[in-house]
């Protein structure tokens, strides 16, 4: 088994997940994992950095497929012990102007950026190491979506006390309000992708008290965050941020020192915890 610390970066191959893994090649001393679901695709972006000197390694990986998810948790298990660094930044998000139905855009949106990263943290949590760092890539949307939500939604979400599985419930009874069309009328916003997000912060929130209550001592920290609007396939040409840019933060997270008790349980934007 190997001693070395290993990092692992979901949905990598490109955009601001291709860059967070580049810089922890550069930053992070240890093993860089680079996933997606596509193994061609994942290898040809492991080629692009060999190209500029940097050493990623490769596993599959379908946050969307509970089996995908179990064999890299077995992986990491048998040659590493365990995980130093997550960060959980696969996702999805339908254009402005698909239009697919939204009960369609709810579920699929939902069953990958909040279900899947859940699954994924549901297996590998528990494998993460002490000292280790979790970054749950949210979004500033998932703030303008919650100011949105009715007021008894707001203080759900914010509550210091809800559950991982009240959290669940809420997040499927959105699914199931768009599909009756009363999603407006319970008090959602129109954006499933904001909910979704909300979703990851909240789950966020959810595991660093869990990480406080049950494993104090090994001094994990755990934090969602908002890479900006960057220039991807998902945000488009016009975004005001390279990917590289957009890495900033999420890459800061996971590499905060040895000696950090925080952030921890927190939204962060620009390197800055944001009120949520």
């Amino acid at each position: 088994m190997s001693s070395i610390p290993v990092a692992v970066v979901t949905g990598s191959n490109k955009g601001i997940g291709f860059s967070i893994v580049q810089a922890l090649c550069q930053q992070f001393s240890g093993d860089v994992y680079l996933t997606a679901r596509d193994p061609g695709r994942g290898q040809e972006a492991v080629k692009k950095l060999q190209e500029k000197g940097l050493r990623a390694l490769f596993h599959q990986l379908d946050i969307d497929d509970l089996q995908s998810i179990r064999a890299l948790r077995d992986f990491l298990k048998e040659k590493y012990g365990g995980l130093d660094v997550l960060v959980n930044n696969a996702g999805i998000a339908f254009k402005m102007h698909d239009t697919t139905p939204f009960a369609v855009q709810a579920e699929v949106t939902l069953k990958t950026n909040f279900f899947g990263t859940r699954n994924v943290c549901t297996e590998l949590l528990p494998l993460v190491k002490p000292y280790g760092r979790v970054v749950n890539v949210s979004s500033m949307v998932s703030r303008s979506a919650l100011g949105k939500c009715s007021g008894e939604l707001q203080q759900k979400f914010r509550s210091n006390t809800i559950t991982e599985n009240e959290l669940v419930d809420l997040m499927t009874k959105f699914v199931e309000d768009t599909k009756k069309g009363v999603h407006e009328k319970e008090g959602w916003p129109n954006t499933a992708y904001g909910v979704s997000k909300i979703g990851v912060t909240v789950l966020s929130r959810i595991q660093a008290r869990m990480l406080n209550e049950e494993r104090k001592d090994d001094h994990i920290l755990v934090n969602a965050c908002c890479p900006g609007w960057v220039r991807t396939d998902m945000a488009g040409p016009k975004a005001p941020k390279s990917p590289d840019e957009g890495a900033e933060t999420p890459v800061y997270l996971a590499l905060l020192p040895s000696n950090a008790d925080g952030p921890h349980g927190q939204f962060v934007s620009e390197k800055t915890v944001q009120t949520w």
